[in-house]
């Protein structure tokens, strides 16, 4: 790591407010700031057992109030500055253009006068969007992240400073207000070691040893009630996700490698996923709701190349379970409210799975509430699939359930945040109701994963020293949207015009709120003249490569 950068971020909060004819230039400020560092590949904001950067919730100031939240390569992080729509125009700056600024300009208006020349050279970058809250789309339910054996062992060899500053960070209303988990039922990639419940006896059909928790998961509740109780929040909203029974019910009797469930364990299979339901509630943690099992493709498909805890199947062996087994078990229970998603894989096997499901037992998509797909792939495939899929079965709620970028972590990397934000926006605008990310935490190579499957997280634990976790790019790319669309949030109609650098999405809160999110993905400055159909015209220009969240009534 390089040293911490020279500029203190905390000194943007001096910075003045002026008019200058129509236009407003407002200073920055977080309730808690980053402590920025830079790196090989960017910047991270650093938190140890002592410091970590925070922002608390603002409203914007009655009806003519906006309230941006500002990100960049350069190293804005939840960057804030309040205006009014009457102000015209807002100005927004990175940190290495006000810092020269400030050291360099001995009077106001000769900060004020620079300023303005340098928005000239980026007039030629126009772009307007146009808000129409009358034209209303999908209702939005919320985001969250993964709690894997990794994220839960990497959480443990935290201080508890560190370990309440992960909860905090992602689940509080400072943080970026994460309300969902995913949980594996059982093992996953992404443990120290494969695992399952009920491994023994074999051929136990009524799984007479699957009366408690794994110790493993007992870990994990109570890093749950730590997090409900740090973050103080009431209920997190549970989702169970499989990835492979005991080895005894499998065809290949082996953790990896090509394979299906043995059809005589088809019930054995669905009690398995009822007792976990059980137990999760007996513990205080009840089940939102489950999936019909992780990526089914890797054990049929990608056998060969898939070597981590895996069960296959094909859309016709699905369709038979869920209409005979899983869903009768779970909504004949007293779990019946339990949300079962499907699929749980990639894009493209969208809506061919569920089309061939419905052909063979119809019935096996009625018992179903959501659908679950993961984005890799996704720049291949884009949302039309997904769309297809929506058209055919538009009363089923549509989440993004994991997403990752793969290979080690890039400390720092803008790259890697900026293909969250280009997923999100993509997402958001084609009728996903939900967003959960992939593990929440891991180490500075991208693990433990016992198949060294390493891949980078939002934030990464410096395993080495034990007594840091670093913010990534990552983290502020999903809280852009996280941290601002609350559960209930519907989306509205949000227009671009030109400049294909730019690109946006729009929401109106519970509490009529408008959240507009932007990103401009060019190496220049951009000019947005955003409309609204009730507040007027503003115009905002944002620094390259930045994310931007806007706020008004």
């Amino acid at each position: 790591m390089k040293k911490t950068n020279s500029f203190n971020k905390a000194a943007t909060a001096i910075l003045f407010l002026l008019c200058f004819g129509e236009r407003f230039i407002l200073s920055f400020s977080t309730s808690t700031p980053c402590a920025l560092r830079a790196t090989t590949y960017g910047n991270v904001c650093v938190c140890n057992t002592t410091y970590c950067d925070f922002l608390d919730p603002v409203s914007p100031v009655g009806d003519d109030g906006i309230v941006f939240t500002s990100s960049s390569k350069v190293g804005l992080r939840f960057d804030r500055i309040l205006g009014k729509f009457s102000d015209k125009k807002i100005l927004i700056k990175d940190l290495e253009e006000l810092s020269g600024l400030m050291k360099g300009l001995e009077s106001v208006e000769e900060t004020v006068t620079s300023m303005l020349s340098m928005e000239s050279e980026e007039s030629n970058r126009n772009t307007k969007i146009q808000i129409d809250r009358n034209k209303k789309h999908q209702k939005f339910v919320g985001f969250g992240g993964a709690l894997t054996g990794a994220v839960s062992y990497n959480l443990k060899n935290l201080p508890q400073e560190l370990q309440d500053s992960v909860y905090k960070s992602y689940f509080s209303k400072e943080g970026i207000g994460y309300t969902i988990i995913r949980m594996p039922i059982g093992g996953s990639d992404f443990d120290l070691e494969p695992w399952a419940y009920n491994e023994e006896p074999e051929d136990d059909t009524n799984l007479s040893n699957f009366t408690k928790l794994n110790d493993l998961d007992e870990d994990k509740i109570k890093q749950m009630e730590r997090l409900k109780s740090v973050a103080n929040i009431e209920h997190i909203k549970i989702m169970g996700s499989a990835w492979s029974p005991p080895k005894w019910m499998k065809t290949s009797h082996s953790w990896d490698g090509f394979s299906f469930l043995e059809e005589k364990y088809y019930q054995t299979w669905a009690l398995y996923h009822l007792k976990f339901i059980e137990l999760m509630q007996e513990n205080n943690m009840p089940v939102w709701a489950i999936t019909t099992g992780n990526e089914p493709l890797n054990a049929v498909l990608y056998s060969s190349l898939v070597k981590f805890v895996s069960l296959g199947w094909t859309p016709n062996t699905q369709s038979h379970w869920v209409a005979d087994n899983l869903g009768p078990t779970i909504k004949q229970s007293k779990f019946k409210d339990v949300k079962i998603f499907c699929n749980d894989g990639q894009t493209f096997t969208y809506p061919f799975w569920f089309v061939v499901m419905n052909m063979t037992r119809k019935e096996s998509i009625d018992y179903l509430d959501g659908l679950a797909v993961h984005w890799y792939f996704d720049e291949y495939y884009g949302p039309r699939l997904i769309d297809e899929t929506h058209r055919m079965m538009p009363d089923k709620l549509i989440f993004n359930t994991e997403s990752t970028v793969g290979s080690k972590p890039k400390l720092g990397s803008w790259a890697d945040g900026e293909k969250y934000t280009i997923n999100h926006m993509r997402d958001l605008k084609n009728s996903f109701n939900g967003y959960i990310d992939w593990n929440m935490i891991l180490n500075e190579e991208g693990g433990p994963t016992y198949i060294d499957n390493f891949s980078s997280s939002p934030i990464i634990a410096n395993e080495t020293s034990g007594q840091e976790i670093y913010k990534q790019p990552m983290f502020y790319a999903i809280g852009h949207f996280s941290k601002f669309l609350p559960e209930g949030s519907v989306r509205i109609e949000a227009a671009k015009h030109s400049n294909k650098d730019v690109d946006t999405v729009a929401f109106q809160r519970p509490d009529g709120t408008i959240t507009c999110v932007i990103s401009n993905y060019a190496q220049e400055a951009a000019v947005v003249n955003l409309a609204d159909s009730i507040r007027g015209d503003i115009e905002i220009t944002i620094p390259p490569k930045s994310l931007h969240t806007i706020e008004y009534n």
